[in-house]
């Protein structure tokens, strides 16, 4: 069953990029007593996320930081080294961090999975955003067509803030 708005979220872990290579980041301490804006692409360097998804987050850091987001995070169902490279290349720098779920064991916790099979691209993450206070999940927006960005964008995340 999907999460939805009033849920916790779910325990689990996300890969991230440290300075001394891979590293695990815990929900509880990206989610525990913070304002936490994630957004959820279905794979890295594809086109929707690449031109709109990911850069909409990076053009809004700033907004949605003056509306008390602690922390703004991108999800996909991608390898650390992946989501590092991409990061990089989006210029996410210290403004969207950047969380591997590798295995899409936390996607399937949160009951959003997509098959993307047809694709050759196995199971992957739908599109969306939320927004999470220490926890609790308080606006979920997510996208009935994957190649689209309008319900999980930056600017619909912000308004609803």
């Amino acid at each position: 069953m999907a999460i939805k708005v009033g849920d916790k979220v779910p325990e689990g872990k996300f890969t991230i990029m440290k300075k001394d290579g891979p590293g695990a980041l815990s929900t509880d301490e990206l989610f525990k007593g913070k304002k936490v804006a994630l957004f959820s692409v279905p794979g890295a360097f594809t086109p929707t996320c690449s031109k709109e998804h990911l850069p909409g987050f990076v053009k809004q850091a700033q907004a949605l930081k003056k509306k008390g987001i602690d922390t703004i995070a991108c999800l996909a169902v991608n390898d650390v080294f992946v989501m590092d490279a991409w990061g990089k290349s989006g210029g996410a720098g210290d403004k969207v961090l950047m969380l591997a779920d590798g295995n899409a064991e936390y996607t399937k916790a949160l009951g959003l999975t997509l098959d993307a099979s047809g694709f050759g691209m196995g199971t992957r993450g739908l599109r969306f955003s939320m927004l999470v206070d220490n926890g609790t999940v308080q606006q979920l927006n997510i996208e009935e067509s994957a190649g689209q960005c309008r319900t999980s964008s930056a600017d619909t995340l912000l308004a609803g803030v």
